[in-house]
């Protein structure tokens, strides 16, 4: 009977297929369980890659030998058994052992911290399990291989299947899976696929013990890992869940909503209940409207035509549509779940106009001019490279009108000006003045935000000054008034962004680290002189 089910070639293809399919499943997990900690950047994707095909290499070599060792397929099932519960197993353990890692390497060091937090992490939750499917693939090809004559269409076929399943494993994910059911789901429905490959395999065999001891583990997984919760600490969130593009964070109190994009690092939109101002970065954004005429427009009857790139809550437009009545408003967010969270719990009105799109993307599309663009879409070490190059501000210079004002929202702004090396927001501010050569910045107190305000009329902080005297509404003008009194002209330093070269990810990842290190200071001087225990009671 052990026979029979090893000569039927179509199982083997299947269970290479599988194999196949849940290593990139596993693969493309991974990046949704590490981005809510470490973004999802091209740096985190990169350490993904490539650990896990350290792994899948290293599993190959010990694979072959195996099977040139000791050609026992129960050993090769048991290892699929194994890589099931393990992949089973991270949705259980896996955030708590990111969080520690990246607790405890905050301590240890003092650079990089993304990249090591996210490799060590890499490491622990999945090289084995991967490890382990790496050797399917060469122990296949022993046990379907029966002669010389035909040992190159096998080993074709195996590989065939390898490449659709992996394909496969690739939209299934990314389109139907982590969207709909979740990460933690995600990791549980694949262990799930493989567990049932070996089941077959051993009931052919007659062998019970491997299929209870999986099928208990699973089932335990199943309970204690299905859970959607990346923010385990946190039992007062009003949403959490993931889209196509983002983990997706929603906490709510009397007196505002936040929204987040990452469980560690910083809030990417805040909207007040009380409808006043905030003294967020949107409200000092408002000045824009008033650089580029909003009044001299309503005194001619005549609308603002206005476009965010970055819509995300829509907190500026929302703001925009309370404190002006002649302002049309078009939104673009790339990723549509953000947009329903919005409607949902940050008030943005259903009639608003927000395309689901790329923000280049839709400037390469559009042919409208505007006479204010709001630039949003940075956020932390994710920052589009499509929307910091040179290219990129050329095209938004494009659609606007005469006298037209662009507006940067920086959210990654930490004492740049005391820095002797050029930061992110330097490169940016540099590309921006490359191309616009007019730009002023303000710095927003309490907060990690710089304003951009820039337009290629030499005149528009006068312009700005006028329209801001016919404000009638008190507290926006007072509001104005410090914007006006605490701009800062910027001058460039040549440090240019283009598409062909943008390092965003590695200025980003360097300004991370001044961040955290700034932050964590305090805690690191109370560790260094009454350890651990010192440190816990002033947590406590």
């Amino acid at each position: 009977m052990t026979k029979s089910i090893l000569t039927n070639k179509i199982f083997l293809y299947l269970t290479e297929f599988f194999a196949g399919m849940s290593v990139m499943a596993v693969e493309l997990g991974a990046s949704r369980l590490l981005a809510p900690y470490f973004s999802s950047s091209q740096i985190v994707w990169t350490i993904i890659i490539g650990t896990i095909m350290i792994a899948m290499a290293l599993g190959n070599i010990y694979g072959g030998r195996m099977a040139d060792k000791d050609p026992n397929p129960d050993k090769l099932y048991k290892r699929i058994v194994i890589a099931a519960i393990w992949i089973g197993l991270i949705p259980v353990v896996g955030k708590y052992i990111v969080v520690a890692i990246a607790a405890l390497l905050v301590f240890a060091i003092n650079s990089n911290l993304l990249v090591v937090a996210s490799f060590l992490s890499c490491i622990v939750l999945f090289v084995f399990p991967l490890f382990l499917l790496g050797t399917v693939t060469p122990s296949l090809a022993k046990y379907t291989t029966d002669s010389l004559s035909d040992n190159g269409k096998i080993i074709g076929m195996l590989g065939g299947f390898n490449t659709i399943g992996s394909i496969i494993g690739t939209f299934i994910p990314t389109f139907v899976t982590i969207p709909t059911l979740g990460t933690s789901i995600t990791f549980l429905i694949f262990a799930g696929i493989l567990l049932i490959i070996a089941i077959i395999y051993f009931i052919n065999r007659r062998r019970v013990k491997p299929i209870v001891v999986g099928v208990v583990v699973f089932v335990l997984c199943s309970i204690f890992g299905s859970t959607t919760s990346f923010a385990f600490w946190d039992n007062d969130l009003t949403y959490e869940g993931e889209s196509v593009y983002n983990y997706l964070q929603v906490k709510e109190d009397s007196k505002s909503v936040n929204l987040s994009t990452n469980v560690l690092i910083g809030v990417q939109s805040v909207y007040r209940k009380d409808e006043a101002l905030s003294g967020m970065y949107y409200d000092y954004a408002m000045a824009a409207p008033y650089m580029a005429g909003i009044k001299e427009l309503e005194a001619s009857g005549q609308d603002m035509n206005l476009l965010i790139l970055g819509m995300g809550s829509g907190t500026y437009a929302t703001q925009l549509s309370r404190y002006f009545d002649n302002i049309n408003i078009t939104g673009v967010e790339i990723d549509e779940k953000i947009t329903d969270l919005a409607h949902e719990y940050f008030e943005l009105p259903e009639d608003t106009n927000v395309t689901t799109y790329d923000g280049r993307a839709y400037l390469d599309a559009d042919d409208n001019k505007y006479d204010v663009i709001m630039v949003d879409a940075y956020q932390d070490i994710t920052i589009p490279f499509q929307m910091s190059s040179t290219e990129f501000f050329e095209s938004v210079r494009s659609h606007l009108n005469p006298g037209g004002v662009m507006v940067v929202n920086m959210n990654m702004y930490f004492d740049d000006d005391l820095e002797t090396e050029p930061t992110i927001n330097t490169y940016l501010t540099d590309t921006i003045d490359d191309v616009f050569g007019n730009v002023v910045s303000i710095d927003i107190p309490n907060s990690m935000n710089r304003v951009l305000f820039v337009s290629e009329s030499s005149d528009y902080m006068n312009r700005f000054a006028g329209n801001m005297a016919q404000e009638k509404n008190r507290s926006l003008y007072n509001l104005m008034e410090r914007v006006s009194k605490n701009v800062k002209p910027y001058e460039g330093s040549g440090h240019i962004l283009t598409d062909d070269k943008a390092p965003v990810e590695l200025l980003g990842m360097q300004q991370i680290d001044r961040i955290i290190n700034k932050e964590i200071t305090y805690y690191k001087n109370i560790y260094n002189q009454f350890g651990i225990k010192g440190l816990i009671d002033e947590l406590l």
